[in-house]
């Protein structure tokens, strides 16, 4: 990038690095009449819509319906699956990803209201970036720029061929065993969905449970559900990694609390241990941008970077890193920088799910969390407790409720359990109004129907100690 030193500048009133929720960010100065500049390397559209979330969980619902059939039989239904076409499932799942995503590359390259770089860029100073041979400058900067996978620094690793989450993508043959480097949530979906497809799978993780950010009793409960189907290890520490003399990779393992050596040989090895932010290929330091020890860009409540009129958001900054939470961050973003108020993001209600199988939801503050603030009240309830979860014979599953003891106020919500992730909207809802548990208990719930399992673990809140 050294001809953009004696480049003239290209000047914009706004900058934009990154296609994901920076489109949004895009729409509202579009629509305002700013001179805009979007800068992305691509793939177009960002981690969810390519790599993430949407590739992701359209592999997930045949798996989903894979975990039905075999779970029939209980209803009375004499049900066999004769075969996966593990081709066209990832067939289908590209067509509809590439098709997005030329559509927005049309939109972008079209388009008379922006200029689109369609290319890597850094920072050469504070508000100026380099790009395709030319300086560009941008009154405020949106750095929108995603995160890629962290690949731990084990023995062995960089000789073998491994999947991440975004190679695992180009697949056209389910593996015939896999090993999977890490119990988060990556992980484990993939798990759940190399497994339905008829892989072999072992979980490899370092910690003492699956998820740990959820709820303990949530992550035994999924480290159970998951064993019925698939080797799982925690407290595993990978410590080498090598080729298979057969084909396939050998993992060298240790149990950080028994000291007892494995090996295990698969296939396939998925590297699921975490993400890391791509500031660091931005060369931020150069605009003055603060970061993080592990990468991630410092912004504050209004979603601003170190440096005035420069913002970030979504997985650049490594919090509540989900595609929904993205869209709320631009919303504050954009609103601060393009329309000049001073909203504050709010996370206390922030959600997430993890598509695994059982399905888990959650969000706020976990009973461990919000019993360090305030005096509170728990509230549970499984699905066999109430008329539809005994309809589907569900013996498994739960909900969990956490409410401020004093005045009811909702301060977390977890669910493991089917549909989790449409159970919890519930809670979410009342919770970004500040609700109590009369909030909900107010509204008609319809019987025989799941969502009274929510209506169930707020009747049955209890004091702790």
């Amino acid at each position: 990038m050294s001809k953009s030193a004696a480049s003239p500048v290209r000047e914009y009133d706004i900058v934009i690095v990154g296609s994901g929720a920076g489109l949004d960010i895009l729409d509202m100065a579009v629509e305002h009449g700013h001179n805009v500049a979007l800068i992305d390397r691509g793939p177009i559209g960002g981690t969810c819509l390519n790599v993430g979330c949407i590739p992701s969980k359209m592999l997930i619902f045949p798996a989903d319906r894979i975990m039905e059939i075999r779970e029939s039989a209980k209803l009375g239904i004499d049900a066999e699956i004769k075969g996966i076409d593990f081709k066209a499932i990832m067939d289908r799942m590209r067509q509809s990803v590439n098709g997005d995503r030329v559509k927005i590359e049309k939109y972008l390259k079209e388009s008379k209201a922006l200029d689109f770089y369609h290319d890597e860029t850094e920072f050469i100073s504070e508000f100026t970036l380099s790009v395709s041979g030319e300086r560009v400058k941008g009154k405020q900067i949106y750095l929108v720029s995603g995160s890629r996978p962290l690949i731990p620094s084990i023995p062995g690793l960089d000789s073998v061929e491994y999947l991440t989450n975004e190679t695992l993508l180009d697949l056209v043959e389910a593996p015939k065993s896999l090993a999977v480097l890490g119990g988060g949530y990556i992980g484990v979906e993939y798990a759940h969905f190399f497994e339905a497809m008829g892989t072999d799978v072992t979980v490899i993780e370092m910690g003492p449970r699956l998820l740990p950010d959820e709820e303990p009793e949530i992550s035994a409960f999924l480290q159970m559900a998951l064993a019925r189907r698939m080797t799982v290890q925690t407290e595993c520490t990978a410590e080498s990694v090598e080729k298979a003399s057969g084909g396939g990779v050998i993992v060298q393992t240790n149990h950080s609390r028994t000291g007892l050596k494995a090996e295990i040989r698969a296939e396939k090895l998925l590297v699921a241990t975490g993400r890391r932010s791509n500031a660091d290929l931005l060369k931020v330091s150069r605009s003055g941008i603060a970061t993080a020890k592990d990468g991630y860009i410092k912004v504050n409540s209004r979603m601003e970077t170190s440096v005035k009129g420069i913002y970030a958001f979504g997985d650049a900054i490594g919090r509540e890193m989900f595609t929904h939470t993205s869209h709320a961050e631009a919303e504050i973003a954009g609103a601060n920088g393009i329309h000049g108020q001073h909203l504050r993001m709010d996370f206390s209600a922030a959600p997430h799910a993890v598509f695994t199988h059982p399905q888990i939801a959650s969000v706020g503050l976990t009973e461990e969390d919000a019993a360090k603030k305030y005096k509170i009240k728990v509230g549970k309830a499984d699905y066999r407790d109430i008329a539809f979860g005994s309809a589907m014979l569900q013996e498994e599953g739960f909900a969990k409720i956490i409410l401020e003891a004093e005045s009811g106020r909702i301060l977390g919500g977890h669910i493991i359990g089917p549909w989790a992730a449409v159970l919890i909207q519930e809670v979410i809802n009342a919770m970004a109004r500040k609700g109590t548990l009369d909030d909900i208990a107010a509204g008609i719930h319809i019987h025989p129907a799941l969502s009274e399992l929510i209506i169930r673990a707020l009747f049955n809140v209890t004091e702790t100690d």
